[in-house]
C-alpha cells in the first residue's frame, strides 16, 4: 500500500490540528507553513475532510479549521478511505468497491485473492485501530518543533 500525497498531507494536517485540539480554529496558512504543504492543495484536502465530517471550519478573522471530533475518535483508516478510497490492494477483496474476481479458478480458490484479502485485513486492522491521538503520542508537535527544536511529546 502506498499513500497518495492527498492522504499524506491530509493526515499531517490532522495531526497538526490534533496537537492543538480545543484551542479553536487554525488558519489554513498556519497549517500549510508548519507542515510544508502547498496552500491550494491543502484547501482541497481540508474541504474534502470537512464534507466527510472529520473537520469543521469557521469563517472570519479568527476563523480556520478544527477537528469535528476528539483526536482519539478519528482513525487513520477513516481518513485514508475518505481521501483515497478503499484500502484493498485489488477490487475483488474490497469491502467498499468490490468487483467480481476474474480469476479462471474462481474467487474461492484464487490464491492472489486469498493473500490480498489477508493484506487488506492486516492494513485495515492497523489503520482502523490507530487514532490521531495514537500518532500524536509518538510524534513531535509541529508547534514545539518550530520553536524549540525536537521535543518529543509523551
Amino acid at each position: 500500500m502506498r499513500l497518495s500525497k492527498r492522504s499524506e498531507y491530509g493526515i499531517r494536517a490532522l495531526i497538526d490540528l490534533a496537537f492543538i485540539y480545543d484551542q479553536g480554529p487554525i488558519h489554513i496558512d498556519d497549517i500549510a507553513n508548519r507542515e510544508k504543504i502547498p496552500v491550494k492543495f491543502l484547501q482541497q484536502v481540508l474541504l474534502t475532510l470537512k464534507h466527510a465530517g472529520i473537520l469543521h471550519s469557521k469563517k472570519g478573522a479568527n476563523g480556520g479549521y478544527y477537528l469535528a471530533r476528539a483526536p482519539q475518535e478519528i482513525t487513520l483508516g477513516e481518513v485514508i478511505r475518505v481521501l483515497d478510497g478503499p484500502l484493498a490492494p485489488i477490487r475483488c477483496v474490497s469491502k467498499m468497491a468490490y468487483e467480481e474476481c476474474n480469476c479462471p479458478v474462481g474467487e474461492e480458490r484464487c490464491g492472489l485473492r486469498i493473500i490480498m484479502g489477508e493484506v487488506r485485513d492486516a492494513i485495515a486492522g492497523i489503520l482502523d485501530h490507530t487514532t490521531l491521538a495514537d500518532v500524536c503520542a509518538h510524534a513531535v508537535s509541529p508547534l514545539e518543533s518550530e520553536t524549540s527544536g525536537s521535543i518529543k511529546l509523551n
